[in-house]
């Protein structure tokens, strides 16, 4: 009798050790994401961004003042021609209907979708699209040296259509992830995490400061590396942000990637 107690009680040991060590393995094999490095958390916020800042700053320089990114800053510009006469005002003041347009397509895109289709995948391939028809126009026409002419007007608003696209989704496709192409924006948040963090030091004002530091930085160094490379490969410098977009475009047909990238929408 004491034989088969002891047996029993050997037994419990075993089954008791054998689900100590599953249940060790379950807990430490999952990282969590506040320990992943900011490569593996961030890396398509990162690339976006990227590709934001370099597009834009080649798109400026190469197309006499116009801005591919963004609505406001050719706004800006458009009420300086006024005063300078400058014969480009009417591509600045024709950026406005072409992203709207763009953007109410877009979100009818969104609007319609079927259950399970990966949307955000399918907006990246639009934005690459629209990006390798704005480098194969720059190539075709450029240089430009007239920043009235219709040619500059057809590659800039092919080159703004594709961020229109990305605009569009950042608002209702891409999660909880930050806007990859509004820098304002960032920049603020950028000045309240750091004010949130000098005053209260925890490890979630941490995790936000780092988040905010990586879009904003990551657009500035987007910026000088297009710089650099339209100096010295003109209009095939947009090739490798075109590839980097097309990787992404992959990439968002997996929604275990997506939830890792904080990108995911059901």
């Amino acid at each position: 009798m004491s034989d088969n107690n002891d047996n029993i009680h050997n037994d419990l040991n075993k089954t008791a050790s054998n689900n100590q060590k599953v249940t060790s393995k379950n807990t430490t094999t999952p990282q969590s994401v506040s320990e992943q490095g900011l490569w593996k958390r961030y890396e398509a916020t990162i690339l976006l961004t990227i590709v934001g800042g370099a597009i834009n700053t080649i798109g400026f320089v190469a197309l006499l003042g116009f801005f591919t990114n963004h609505v406001t800053g050719n706004l800006v510009m458009a009420g300086a021609g006024m005063v300078k006469d400058d014969k480009g005002l009417w591509i600045k003041l024709g950026a406005l209907p072409v992203f709207i347009l763009t953007v109410i397509v877009t979100q009818r895109i969104i609007n319609t979708r079927r259950v399970g289709q990966p949307i955000l995948s399918q907006l990246l391939f639009a934005e690459a699209l629209f990006l390798t028809a704005f480098m194969v126009c720059a190539l075709f026409f450029g240089p430009f040296h007239t920043a009235g002419a219709v040619d500059v007007a057809i590659t800039g608003f092919l080159g703004l259509m594709a961020f229109a696209i990305r605009n569009t989704a950042s608002r209702g496709v891409m999660g909880k992830a930050r806007p990859t192409l509004l820098m304002t924006g960032n920049t603020t948040q950028l000045g309240i995490d750091l004010s949130d963090y000098i005053f209260n030091r925890t490890k979630c004002n941490m995790d936000s400061l780092k988040y905010s530091a990586t879009v904003v930085f990551s657009f500035v160094i987007g910026a000088f590396v297009g710089a650099i490379f339209y100096l010295y490969t003109g209009f095939w410098s947009i090739t490798p942000f075109i590839l980097a977009v097309l990787y992404l475009a992959v990439k968002a047909r997996d929604e275990s990637y997506l939830k890792q990238q904080n990108m995911y929408t059901s």
